[in-house]
């Protein structure tokens, strides 16, 4: 019964952020078309959301209201929309298809174009509840890259570039991003004392990693990151505080009740700590299960006889290459590596970071085997094994194809501080939800652009369970990312249907502005058949997209 109970409220949880979001962004795209030819003086016969059996209708007028079954599309059907019915003399003024070829192009185009207002309202109601960003406090910064020479050292909150404010560190991005191959006059306030410190800084040039800009350069200050490590750490066997408890993987939140949020904060403060005194630890521990939520709690060290508590004294250790999880059905698994295993050479290359071990093993070049070291329960084991080449997504939306022995981390970084942006009035909103609106535009297109010379993988490419999936997932997180959703996908929607394929509205368009260009419509049969060429190619799209969201779904 509970397994029941337990599925049914998984469905109710998925199902109906989808149909929500799906049933308001269908009523303001169909709202848009049903508007518009109200106005043109046609009659529409039927407004619908959904397909199929009608559960609820409600005439008024020449108009039926009503609700189908299926509700992953809806339609507004006006009277004479079917070129080549017959209609009276009289009833002609009513007709969508005896209007003007500039009032079916207003009819038609109505629709996106209420999709693309919609998305505006939706960015204005966000940036007026406001979003979570990002801080600009720089995290770790390591002492050989530019940031630490031109003098950022980590918890300096940056103020302003070049005397324009930053709030968040994505407005930072964006400031950096256009002064490639400049200097820079950044303001900001030291961590140690909160005193203000004027950096002028080299901005470097560097291709631009996200695919879907138009800008193929943009600007970096290299190892200036908000990313700080965790507490996370390794534990060795011999450590004394493995005798009490501590794993490797745990997280340290505090010392003797001193908060420690990033691993820098731990040796200094380990070593304030009195050795002949009780040391305890607030830890946190994560299960291997994704479901089961952290566990907290504390443990305590009796003194030992430690000069004083410091990384070797303790024998603990930043758990980088400390391993997470094995995957299921790999290389690693079945040659019995197992997660807590301290990775510690690779054929012949000592490791001393993670991304050792991600370039040893790309660089595999398929003969042979690879001989992996690790060090369990303070015993060196060697292990031999044959990587497999796998396909995975990039962040950026491309396919890598790559070697991988089914291994991962744990996941060793902080979470960065956020800061609650609200727009300081109704028009400041507006602009937001318009410039954003237009962002989001341009890298839609652009991300047409891309699939089509190859950049981005076709694998990318969703329906309706990855928007159900997005939908029940950020409705999870709260409102304003479940509007985020909305108003992206709303976007999406404006220019899927002005793409010119018969049977969308862009292919609507597309016949009507060459019938305006050349003063007669186009034939009905060629009509006929461009359309279910059109037919066949959405259907055939569709039915990819659903291909692809199974894949996905099933890990296939």
């Amino acid at each position: 019964m509970e397994t029941i109970f337990n599925s049914l409220n998984s469905l109710f949880s998925y199902a109906v952020p989808f149909v929500v979001l799906l049933g308001i962004l269908i009523f303001v795209h169909e709202f848009g078309h049903f508007i518009v030819a109200r106005l043109c003086g046609i009659r529409v016969e039927v407004f619908s959301l959904g397909f199929g059996k009608k559960i609820f209708q409600y005439k008024k007028d020449d108009t039926n209201y009503c609700i189908s079954i299926i509700p992953l599309g809806g339609y507004v059907k006006m009277f004479g929309d079917q070129p080549g019915s017959e209609i009276s003399e009289e009833d002609k003024k009513y007709s969508f298809t005896h209007k003007t070829v500039w009032q079916r192009i207003a009819v038609v185009l109505a629709g996106p174009l209420m999709n693309f207002l919609f998305a505006i309202f939706v960015f204005f109601l966000v940036a007026t509840i406001g979003e979570d960003y990002r801080t600009p406090i720089v995290g770790d910064v390591a002492t050989e890259s530019a940031a630490y020479a031109g003098g950022f050292r980590p918890g300096d909150k940056i103020l302003s570039v070049n005397n324009k404010e930053v709030r968040t560190w994505d407005e930072l991005e964006r400031s950096l991003s256009s002064l490639h191959n400049t200097q820079a006059i950044i303001k900001i306030q030291r961590h140690e004392n909160k005193e203000p410190a004027t950096l002028e800084v080299a901005i470097a040039a560097k291709p631009n990693p996200n695919i879907l800009s138009t800008d193929p350069i943009v600007g970096e200050i290299d190892g200036l990151s908000p990313l700080s490590k965790a507490a996370i750490v390794g534990v060795r066997a011999d450590s004394p505080l493995a005798a009490v408890g501590l794993k490797s993987g745990d997280r340290i939140l505090a010392v003797n009740d001193e908060k420690i949020s990033y691993w820098r904060d731990l040796a200094t403060t380990l070593e304030k700590m009195d050795p002949t005194k009780i040391l305890q630890l607030d830890i946190e521990r994560s299960s291997i299960e994704e479901s089961t939520k952290p566990e907290t709690m504390r443990l305590s060290l009796a003194p030992v006889g430690l000069p004083k508590y410091s990384f070797d004294s303790l024998k603990i250790e930043s758990a980088d290459l400390y391993l997470g999880t094995i995957l299921k059905d790999t290389p690693a698994q079945a040659a019995g590596l197992l997660p807590g295993d301290r990775i510690v050479q690779i054929n012949q290359t000592r490791i001393d970071k993670w991304d050792d071990v991600i370039t040893t093993i790309k660089s595999y070049n398929g003969e042979g085997d690879v001989k992996v070291q690790i060090q369990r329960a303070g015993e060196l084991i060697n292990i031999s094994l044959i990587p497999r080449i796998i396909s995975q997504m990039t962040p950026s939306g491309t396919e890598d194809k790559r070697y991988t022995i089914g291994i991962a981390p744990f996941i060793n970084f902080a979470t960065p501080e956020t800061v609650k942006i609200t727009a300081s009035g109704p028009s400041e909103a507006l602009k937001i939800g318009f410039t954003r609106t237009w962002d989001v535009s341009i890298m839609t297109v652009m991300s047409f652009v891309r699939l089509f010379q190859g950049k981005v993988s076709s694998k990318n490419i969703g329906g309706v369970i990855s928007i159900g999936q997005a939908a029940s997932e950020t409705f999870k997180i709260g409102i304003s990312p479940f509007l985020r959703m909305m108003g992206l996908i709303s976007v999406n929607l404006f220019i899927l249907n002005l793409l010119p394929i018969p049977v969308l509205d862009g292919g609507h368009l597309l016949f009507y502005f060459i019938e305006g260009l050349k003063g007669a419509p186009i034939s009905l049969k060629k009509m006929e058949v461009l359309q279910q060429v059109g037919l066949v190619l959405l259907m055939s799209l569709m039915v990819f997209a659903l291909f692809n969201d199974f894949t996905r779904l099933f890990g296939l």
